[in-house]
């Protein structure tokens, strides 16, 4: 595996800081890793998502484009889900059951089922979907999620520090771990339970209003507003 390479083939300037997140974080490690799982395991196993989508988050704007970022914590280890955007699905599959939630709070404010699982569109519009882990081995959640944590980690560190008026949205404990990093007076912070099955169950992720809330806050920092729907 050459993480390298797949970062050079990246068309926007994310190239860039992911090569230098790469390098000042010993990105070597990652492609022995991989390597090594592509070894051991993908003759009955496939590393997910393909590997043209691995970093497929960061190719659709530039990082002065970014608008709102989405944190996610591993890809989708069913063969076919994973495509590089964390809480995407691709329209020809089931609809995963936190993206399920995902549009039923969609539903909510805006009175309008989303249908396309696939979330590319927001990813155009500047929204960042990003993975903690951003491979998975099949059928085994969580099983990268280590190796690629100080990498994904500096992308949220860069744009912390970097970029304002951003609006970060995470949704459950593990996501919520990276508001330490982000400096809520000049961006927006928007924190809620996770969206998985039993959140929703108890009747507790509906209702956040997140969705309206990010665009109110792009519009009062002159920013187009995001189509959810």
């Amino acid at each position: 595996m050459d993480i390298l390479s797949l970062i050079n083939n990246i068309n926007t300037d994310w190239k860039n800081i992911l090569i230098h997140i790469y390098n000042e974080n010993n990105g070597n490690n990652i492609d022995k890793f991989l390597e090594n799982e592509y070894v051991q395991f993908n003759v009955f196993l496939e590393i997910l998502p393909p590997k043209n989508l691995i970093f497929n988050a960061f190719t659709h704007f530039n990082i002065n484009e970014t608008k709102i970022v989405i944190i996610g914590q591993d890809c989708y280890p069913t063969k076919g889900d994973a495509m590089g955007l964390c809480f995407s699905v691709p329209n020809n599959r089931k609809c995963a059951a936190s993206l399920r939630n995902i549009f039923k709070e969609l539903n909510n404010e805006y009175g309008k089922f989303r249908k396309n699982t696939d979330l590319t569109d927001w990813a155009k519009q500047g929204v960042l979907l990003l993975n903690c882990a951003l491979t998975v081995r099949e059928g085994t959640a969580g099983s990268h999620l280590k190796i690629w944590q100080p990498f994904t980690t500096n992308v949220i560190k860069y744009l912390a520090k970097n970029k304002t008026n951003i609006v970060y949205i995470l949704w459950g404990i593990y996501a919520q771990q990276y508001s330490k990093y982000i400096d809520d007076q000049n961006n927006l912070v928007l924190k809620h339970l996770h969206p998985s099955p039993l959140a929703c169950r108890s009747g507790k992720f509906l209702g956040n209003n997140h969705f309206k809330l990010a665009n109110e806050y792009l519009l009062k920092n002159n920013k187009e507003l995001i189509k959810w729907i």
